[in-house]
């Protein structure tokens, strides 16, 4: 009987978590498969966690960091794959095109996407748990091992960033 409630309480804290685990997830990769692997590989680890919990679902901070781990190896583990398969590929001649046709459907969304991809990795860890993972300054604080009041610090200096990026972009495509 044990494992049906312990069951049903993993659904309901999946249900109730997977979407902010996701676009935290795919924060740090490069597509949604690999965002959907790290996150399998994350349940799978949290679950041996939790075993030595009585298997109840884990608090959030510690579902985000171990994510964010799993998604530092698996960058680790692409980037030496990268440069295995630089190492043997030829440089061949093509058609450079100097018109990108390939915009976001949506071209507001595109811009902040890659005006918060330009920020710090520090920066961009906080306002990824701040805002796409709901964690408060106390919990970003417990999972980056920083203080709150610097976890509080980063997310502001992000959001002023965004701020001064988009107000230049938007002088630029407008004036």
């Amino acid at each position: 009987m044990a494992g049906r409630a312990h069951a049903k309480a993993w659904k309901s804290w999946l249900k109730e978590h997977s979407a902010r685990l996701y676009a935290y997830a795919r924060r740090h990769t490069a597509n949604r498969e690999d965002a959907e692997d790290i996150i399998q590989d994350a349940l799978v680890r949290l679950w041996h966690y939790q075993e030595e919990r009585n298997n109840v679902p884990p608090d959030l901070p510690l579902a985000y960091s171990v994510l964010r781990f799993i998604a530092m190896d698996h960058g680790r583990k692409l980037g030496r794959k990268k440069r295995k398969e630089e190492a043997i590929i030829y440089l061949h001649d093509r058609d450079d095109h100097w018109l990108d046709t390939s915009l976001e459907d949506d071209e507001e969304s595109g811009i902040l996407y890659r005006a918060v991809d330009e920020l710090s990795e520090k920066l961009r860890e906080v306002l990824a748990l701040k805002i796409w993972g709901g964690l408060t300054f106390q919990e970003i604080a417990k999972n980056m091992a920083i203080s709150p009041n610097t976890a509080a610090s980063r997310y502001r200096y992000a959001l002023e960033q965004l701020q001064r990026r988009l107000v230049t972009l938007k002088e630029q495509r407008h004036g």
